[in-house]
């Protein structure tokens, strides 16, 4: 029997798909629904933890750094940060890494929601035109880093290879009206040859970088790639920092925390009216808060140098004004 007949027989949702036939039962697995930044994927509704499958490609590309200055990109996805995934604690997740076949490194993957060796690097180190396997279980609920950790590392992280994947707790997140994704990132850009950048090694053993951006570009949350709101929505951000250097000092001007989950984490205290957040390098934290009135709030690395380099957003709120929070005068 084809696998659409078992679908329609069935009647198994799009995401669904046969795993295997084990002592003649069928088992399922859900195939997770990842999203390019600043797009977060769907909430889970399911009430119980299931097998997952995640797939993602390694890919080198050349693409802008900022509107002057193209870079050799490494990936994965195709996309700087790479796609964020979507999970629930206790959930079993089958893991696959492609390496594209016009590649010209070997990459594999560290996912920091894995428990085990190399967090999932010592199975996944895959030559270019090949595809790797593992299966680990996601044991706690948080925000998680993942990012390439094949050969010096260094070069790897450097060039593009990280994102975030969600691990929800049991009975999911509060309800919001907005959920967006932006990772912030450091880059040790050369003078280009022959119009492409590429990775400066000095520069990063000396720690100067020579763009901090977010979501993979300059620009990448400004005029069009600017987040949206309407006044009296929450908002939630899923803030990844990967460095790979230097710690954030996240804040958007205008507006105060009213909840930040500390690096991350949903387990311990949550942070309340807080003002700027720092972010370890490699790590993430979760914010939330209401707009209260129209206009454009900036994201900023308050390391306030960074806005120079790039570190800079705008969160675009449209609706009514509102006197009673801010006006001009008395």
């Amino acid at each position: 029997m084809t696998i659409l007949n078992l679908k329609k027989k069935f009647k198994i949702l799009p995401l669904l798909f046969v795993v295997a036939c084990l002592n003649g039962t069928l088992v399922f697995a859900e195939v997770a629904k990842l999203t390019t930044a600043p797009d977060v994927p769907p909430a889970i509704t399911r009430s119980k933890a299931e097998t997952v499958v995640v797939n993602l490609t390694a890919e080198e590309y050349v693409g802008n750094l900022t509107k002057d200055v193209k870079y050799g990109f490494w990936s994965f996805g195709g996309t700087v940060p790479g796609p964020m995934a979507r999970l629930r604690v206790g959930d079993s997740v089958e893991f696959h890494l492609s390496n594209a076949k016009g590649n010209t490194q070997p990459h594999n993957i560290d996912i920091h929601a894995v428990n085990g060796p190399g967090g999932g690097a010592a199975f996944t180190t895959v030559d270019p035109g090949e595809k790797k396997t593992f299966t680990f279980k996601a044991k706690a609920a948080g925000l998680y880093i993942y990012h390439c950790a094949a050969g010096s590392i260094v070069d790897h992280i450097s060039n593009g290879m990280y994102g975030l994947v969600l691990v929800e707790p049991e009975g999911g997140l509060p309800k919001v009206d907005r959920e967006y994704y932006v990772m912030e990132s450091e880059f040790f850009a050369s003078e280009p040859e022959n119009g492409v950048a590429s990775f400066d090694i000095q520069k990063g053993l000396d720690e100067h970088a020579s763009h901090v951006v977010f979501n993979g570009k300059e620009g990448g949350l400004l005029g069009d790639n600017a987040l949206k709101a309407k006044v009296g929505e929450t908002v939630r951000i899923y803030f990844g920092n990967i460095g790979p250097n230097s710690i954030s000092s996240f804040h958007i001007i205008g507006e105060v925390f009213d909840k930040v989950y500390n690096e991350g984490g949903f387990g311990g205290a949550i942070g309340k009216n807080i003002q700027t957040t720092l972010v370890p390098s490699a790590g993430a934290t979760v914010v939330e808060f209401k707009v209260d009135a129209p206009g454009a709030y900036a994201l900023v690395d308050h390391s306030i140098y960074r806005v120079a380099k790039g570190a800079i957003g705008h969160l675009v709120v449209e609706g009514k004004e509102n006197p009673k929070v801010i006006r001009q005068g008395k």
